[in-house]
């Protein structure tokens, strides 16, 4: 009899084929929009598109990282996409000062890129005070901070771009980490020697600079997430508050570090997009930066009454919406059908996280 209850309880916890599609299903449905859009979109299943979908996903992806841990314990962050335009209009006018005064390069380059990192702890901080001290809600707080750190960018930047910037930064971030030409050679962070401007449509670039860099920030957070206390006591908050202060947990200070960390992931996205265009951007209202944020965290797998998240997910969630938007770009389908795709999978993730949630192992 007992061989017999060992067996039904091995099979009960052996995964079947649907618990496997319903635990994957965001990446299963990305594989499916790649195999779709490979038929309907000409060039979609090429490198320098694939690259080019990884690299414009690259700010989203920071974006999403920061809202993660935020979910996670049962909060959100409404600021950061603005936090974002705050820390990329900061970042390039100090380098604007600074090129100016004809300072050198580097030190340009570090003292913008760290004047934008620092200026983006102070909404995380002031957010999360106001949630963790003053049990203001994660919604209305970071909402007042969007407005807040709105006004602050605009009136720095005078409601226009800022330029006159160094050169060079567009060549950094927009780089590759090596670059071949047939019959040329091949070398790292630069073209190979030899080549000439009406040359570069033949140029294959290898693994853009960007990927590197949100690869390396996802791997960093993913220890910190999973491997450590911290990322334990942010699962533990999420599922049950009051449980985490009888154990122990100073939620209050918790939560205070966890919306500095997705300010400072925010100002990340900003440093990066100063790098990426060579100007410093403000956040236009409508942008949706922070909603499309959330949705890729949603849809890979969090659940926004918390506990539940998964940064891989997050970062499937973000190259899903990017592909969505990429294939129906080259398939020639009208823009503002992304914005209904979005919503309907959207939808989708939600009702699944709520109908099936012994499939999904919660």
């Amino acid at each position: 009899m007992s061989n017999e209850n060992a067996n039904l309880t091995l099979q009960m916890e052996r995964p079947t084929v649907v618990s496997v599609l319903a635990r994957n299903w965001a990446l299963a449905f990305l594989i499916g929009l790649v195999v779709v859009f490979s038929f309907t979109g000409r060039g979609f299943i090429s490198l320098n598109n694939i690259e080019n979908v990884l690299y414009l996903g690259t700010i989203f992806i920071f974006l999403a990282a920061g809202e993660t841990f935020v979910i996670i314990t049962g909060g959100i962050d409404l600021s950061v996409g603005f936090v974002m335009g705050l820390s990329s209009v900061l970042t390039a006018q100090v380098m604007a000062s600074m090129t100016a005064g004809k300072l050198p390069l580097a030190e340009t380059m570090i003292a913008g890129s760290l004047a934008g990192l620092v200026v983006s702890l102070i909404p995380g901080l002031i957010s999360g005070i106001l949630i963790a001290r003053y049990n203001v809600p994660p919604f209305i707080a970071t909402l007042g901070m969007l407005g807040i750190t709105n006004g602050v960018t605009l009136s720095i930047c005078q409601g226009f771009p800022v330029s006159g910037l160094p050169g060079n930064l567009v060549k950094l971030g927009n780089g590759y980490l090596a670059y071949a030409f047939p019959g040329k050679g091949f070398r790292f962070f630069a073209w190979p020697p030899g080549m000439v401007e009406d040359q570069v449509r033949n140029l294959i670039r290898i693994i853009p600079n960007a990927l590197v860099l949100w690869v390396a920030v996802i791997l960093v957070l993913l220890f910190v997430l999973n491997r450590t206390k911290f990322g334990q006591h942010t699962f533990a908050i999420g599922g049950s508050m009051e449980a985490a202060k009888r154990a122990g947990i100073d939620v209050r200070r918790h939560l205070i570090v966890i919306y500095v960390l997705s300010s400072f992931l925010a100002g990340v996205a900003g440093v990066y997009n100063v790098y990426q265009s060579g100007v410093g951007n403000f956040t236009p209202f409508g942008a949706s930066y922070e909603l499309f944020a959330i949705a890729a965290v949603v849809i890979g797998g969090a659940s926004l009454m918390g506990g539940k998240g998964s940064l891989v997910g997050s970062v499937v969630g973000v190259l899903m919406l990017e592909v969505l938007e990429n294939g129906l770009s080259i398939s020639g389908v009208p823009a503002f059908y992304r914005f209904i795709a979005v919503g309907v999978i959207l939808v989708i993730a939600v009702v699944i996280d709520q109908l099936f949630p012994d499939l999904l192992g919660r």
